[in-house]
């Protein structure tokens, strides 16, 4: 293990975290207010025939808001600290500094995880190996929108142009794909496009998992997609993203 990980890790923790939830605690209702505010439009127009499912995919969007989030932070600590120029020019690495920058945004999204988790346990009702294969389906989500964020944040050159990216991936990844709903409510032929999302296969497994499948897929097709999606994202991101200017 790189010997600057550690200390990397903890400044992540202290810069990109405990300073914005100390100093500016307003955020962590932000992070909260779209998951939540998706859960209860579903719910109540559903009149809660959905709210299974939907408390699963709330879960789904913060992993997707929180990794893609990680975007507009990098940003601003790139071209208004210029903070990745100090680090580039030190002895951490960039997979380590992403790393790092990960674990804050888990940190971050700590309060909201809970209240969203809080939730959860009372309509879904997993055991112990759903709920670990449950945590490893967000865990592959989350992978994969932090590699996406950090890949983008790399060719952004401002960070309103980040918030931008952020705007348009968010709902395509997690308002408009069958994360709050059944993928069987989408008409044919439009059902296809929304296997084009990643979140389309984490939501199915989540589905099945809490005894709500409704998937045209068998479930290990959907585990299948998203661990080799997670993965390319992952190749393309170490190969393609401008660590170095």
């Amino acid at each position: 293990m790189e010997r600057h990980i550690v200390p990397q890790i903890n400044a992540s923790i202290l810069v990109n975290a405990v300073y914005a939830m100390v100093n500016y605690p307003v955020v962590l209702v932000n992070t909260l207010l779209a998951p939540l505010s998706m859960l209860a439009v579903v719910t109540f127009a559903t009149h809660g025939g959905l709210i299974r499912v939907a408390s699963e995919g709330a879960l789904i969007m913060l992993m997707v808001s929180s990794g893609t989030s990680l975007q507009g932070d990098l940003s601003h600590l790139k071209n208004d600290m210029r903070l990745q120029d100090m680090v580039v020019s030190s002895p951490t690495s960039a997979l380590t500094y992403v790393f790092g920058m990960a674990v804050s945004e888990i940190v971050y999204s700590v309060p909201s995880i809970l209240v969203l988790a809080l939730i959860s346990s009372f309509f879904l009702h997993l055991g112990p190996l759903q709920l670990l294969f449950f945590i490893l389906d967000l865990a592959l989500v989350f992978t994969f929108s932090i590699t996406l964020g950090f890949m983008l944040s790399t060719f952004s050159s401002d960070i309103v142009q980040s918030w931008a990216f952020s705007r348009l991936i968010s709902p395509i990844l997690s308002t408009l794909p069958p994360v709050y709903y059944p993928i069987t409510y989408i008409p044919f032929p439009f059902r296809y496009l929304a296997f084009i999302s990643p979140t389309t296969y984490a939501a199915a497994i989540a589905q099945n998992l809490a005894g709500l499948r409704q998937s045209p897929l068998p479930i290990w097709a959907d585990w299948t997609v998203l661990v080799a999606v997670t993965a390319v994202m992952l190749f393309i991101g170490a190969k393609k993203s401008k660590w170095r200017e």
